[in-house]
């Protein structure tokens, strides 16, 4: 049997598979030039960002159930940022908190984390107002600059952080 991988090397696939799929939005936003595209176009542009929604929520889902074992129950997310604030790690406690909420968004849509992420300043990402949503546009700008870097190197640290431990 094959050993499982390591987070970092888990991170390191996503990362290159979220880069194929925001390389891909890139050269269709340059083609669509601001307008609003063929149908094909379209198509091609929502499969790409619905990629990007998928590997980010299973990037942070997957971190959680791999290191779920340095707390013995609950939910994960509060608890680490919990341990983080109390260890003064605000910075990175926010940032998980942040990418928590937004995973979150992702799955679920409109509820209390999106709210909150309405409410939060300083985000690391852009949040769309529900009405933008309907037209088939996510909550939660997964196609923004830095969104997937800014996950990954979160999850990287706050692993580092928790095996340090």
């Amino acid at each position: 049997m094959e050993a499982s991988q390591s987070i970092p090397d888990l991170i390191a696939t996503a990362q290159a598979n979220a880069k194929t799929s925001e390389d891909r939005v890139s050269e269709l936003l340059t083609q669509m030039e601001g307008l609003s595209g063929s149908p094909s176009q379209v198509s091609e542009l929502d499969a790409a960002t619905a990629a990007l929604e998928m590997i980010a929520v299973d990037t942070f889902t997957m971190f959680e159930a791999r290191m779920q074992h340095h707390f013995k129950r609950g939910p994960f997310s509060r608890k680490l940022h919990a341990l983080l604030v109390a260890s003064g790690e605000t910075d990175l406690a926010q940032r998980v908190h942040q990418y928590y909420l937004a995973v979150n968004v992702l799955k679920h849509g409109t509820g209390a984390s999106y709210r909150e992420l309405l409410s939060t300043p300083n985000l690391k990402f852009s949040v769309r107002p529900a009405a933008t949503a309907d037209g088939g546009k996510s909550l939660v700008d997964v196609t923004g600059a830095g969104f997937f870097d800014g996950l990954s190197a979160t999850v990287l640290e706050a692993y580092a952080f928790l095996e340090s431990r």
